[in-house]
């Protein structure tokens, strides 16, 4: 890329030549009109030719002048296009990365609902359980699983996770669970999953190892649940859809509760964007709305580490 001399300097005198007066072209760059006069000095000795003479009083281009400033005045109209794009859909494009398990389960069934308060906004969410650096990347938003908000960007708790074995009516009906430890004689989907140990500990059981069909998320595990394949150790609120269908049961009341929660973050920068605050506000009063009367404790927020 050929070396360009400094942009004020370029900026300077595209106002210089487009107003042919030094005065006017401080007025509009928020200059003194020694400041331009400084800048223009510094180009010229940059490209080692006069842009500018002196007549009478004023100032006017020579012929050098004349024939560039039609190109730098179009080359920052190019400019000011491409940002004035840029502007555009940062402004009605929202961006969302999300886990797996709750944007499949919990948030793409609902984004209908904010897309019908915010029809000006195309919302991007992207399902991975990747985490993006907020402050450098295109992504406007995240939903995280943390046992508090990422340092560094701004933080609204979400939900817990609460844990529990869930099984279809079927599965149930070929396999009857009257007491935890019959857990530990049937098949189990992941069962070294550490929510089984969380979910077994917080009964003072132990977990025990055994042979079974081993899954990489909850989506999956609760699709093999809901086959009939096992017993599988979920997030009830991620499968509220299911349970309220009667295609999973929660054979036991007790649930454990999972260190982590769910968080939107976001970067500090992006705190006052319109579309940001928008989403924030319908998805905090969204989760209450979901979670009714809160069966299954998801509104508390988690103690202190």
């Amino acid at each position: 890329m050929p070396q360009l001399p400094p942009l004020t300097a370029i900026r300077a005198f595209e106002a210089a030549a487009r107003h042919e007066n030094f005065s006017r072209a401080a007025e509009e760059l928020g200059m003194t009109q020694a400041g331009v006069s400084y800048q223009m000095k510094l180009l010229e000795e940059r490209l080692g030719a006069p842009l500018f003479v002196r007549k009478g009083r004023g100032m006017e281009l020579t012929d050098l002048g004349r024939r560039i400033a039609p190109r730098v005045s179009q080359a920052f109209a190019t400019l000011g296009e491409a940002f004035a794009i840029a502007r555009t859909e940062s402004d009605t494009v929202l961006s969302i990365t999300a886990p797996r398990t709750f944007a499949t389960n919990w948030l793409a069934g609902r984004l209908g609902g904010f897309h019908a308060l915010r029809p000006d906004l195309a919302v991007r969410l992207e399902v991975s359980d990747t985490l993006v650096d907020l402050n450098a990347s295109e992504f406007d938003v995240a939903i995280r699983g943390a046992a508090a908000p990422t340092p560094g960007l701004i933080g609204h708790f979400l939900m817990r996770m609460p844990v529990t074995p869930l099984a279809s009516p079927d599965f149930l009906r070929r396999h009857p669970l009257n007491d935890p430890a019959d857990l530990l004689e049937v098949p189990r989907l992941s069962p070294d999953d550490d929510w089984w140990d969380l979910w077994f500990g917080s009964l003072d059981h132990n977990n025990r190892a055994q042979p079974g069909l081993r899954l990489e998320s909850q989506v999956l595990e609760g699709h093999a649940a809901i086959a009939g394949h096992g017993v599988a150790i979920l997030s009830p609120p991620m499968f509220q859809s299911a349970l309220d269908a009667g295609l999973l049961v929660q054979p036991f009341a007790h649930m454990a509760t999972y260190r982590h929660a769910f968080w939107l973050v976001y970067a500090e920068h992006k705190r006052n964007l319109p579309k940001v605050r928008a989403l924030r506000d319908w998805l905090l009063a969204e989760v209450k709305r979901a979670a009714g009367d809160d069966p299954f404790g998801i509104l508390k927020p988690l103690p202190p580490a």
